[in-house]
């Protein structure tokens, strides 16, 4: 619940930020860039400290070396967070963030099934944690629309049209 809490508020935060008067906190869009960087952030910084265990445990037993894939994930989540927040390189990391909330959604499954003990609670039941994912995955996925929108539209260098080049000495006639 806390990524989702933390999610929320940043990105509040923000928005009221941008209505104030900050300029480049204006839209939405940047908003939930920010607020999925902290959550991103806050997650991803767990893999490396006292929920290391517990995430570990979390791994479904099927699949190998659990320390390694939390490890790998958690790096993952970091440089997704720092992603999110450069321009050019965010539609990247959001894409990427969306593909890894899917890949490790059977650690949520198998936490939830095997009534694990995360972050000192239960972990959350299995409806409750799905939906939360989705709402994670649409705030990824709200991140990049607006940026494949552009690439989208945007016509390759070799089928733009050529203007003509002005020539210098007819211009002065």
């Amino acid at each position: 619940m806390a990524p989702l809490i933390t999610l929320l508020a940043v990105t509040l935060l923000l928005r009221i930020a941008g209505a104030i008067g900050i300029k480049p906190l204006r839209s939405w869009h940047t908003s939930l860039r920010g607020g999925l960087a902290a959550m991103f952030t806050f997650t991803g910084v767990a893999h490396f400290n006292g929920m290391r265990g517990e995430l570990v445990a979390m791994v479904p037993p099927a699949l190998p070396n659990p320390e390694l894939l939390v490890t790998a994930t958690g790096v993952l989540e970091l440089l997704g967070a720092a992603g999110l927040l450069y321009r050019r390189t965010a539609p990247w990391a959001a894409v990427g963030l969306a593909l890894l909330l899917v890949a490790i959604f059977p650690a949520n499954v198998y936490a939830a099934q095997a009534g694990l003990i995360v972050n000192g609670a239960l972990a959350t039941a299995l409806l409750p944690r799905t939906l939360i994912q989705l709402v994670f995955i649409a705030a990824t996925i709200a991140v990049a629309i607006p940026y494949a929108r552009t690439l989208i539209h945007r016509r390759p260098a070799a089928t733009r049209p050529v203007l003509p080049a002005k020539n210098p000495s007819s211009a002065t006639r």
